[in-house]
């Protein structure tokens, strides 16, 4: 099985590229530099190098400590939680213009429970005969 990539990680010292573009634990740019200084720096602070954005030229990495580590995964997983599903599942209900009262409560329940569960509410009121 291929190990899936994850998102946000310790990358540790298994560094792909030679020129990186370091960020130290308090955000400001340490500027490109090698690999390996890179490295030196990563065991002189006690920090881990964690990968940020690699589309770019350098890529970015950013000296982090575990807690920061661990705050960022808990934030990405809030986010992730929070945004809305590929497929979107879209909830239909259709009912009479004639409707009585207490099926009307009954289904304005149901059409708010789908909206707290984030699903799209198509409703449909037939002309009564």
């Amino acid at each position: 099985q291929e190990k899936r990539k994850t998102a946000f990680g310790s990358v540790g010292r298994r560094i792909p590229y030679r020129i990186l573009h370091v960020i130290n634990q308090d955000g400001e740019s340490l500027g490109n530099m090698h690999r390996a200084e890179a490295l030196r720096l990563m065991d002189e602070r006690g920090l881990k190098l964690v990968l940020l954005r690699e589309n770019v030229e350098p890529p970015v990495y950013r000296l982090m400590t575990g807690q920061q580590i661990h705050e960022e995964q808990l934030k990405r997983a809030e986010k992730k939680k929070a945004s809305p599903k590929p497929g979107v599942v879209q909830k239909e209900l259709s009912f009479s213009s004639a409707i009585a009262k207490n099926d009307l409560e009954t289904k304005t329940k149901q059409i708010a429970q789908w909206i707290e569960k984030r699903h799209h509410v198509k409703v449909t009121v037939r002309q009564a005969k």
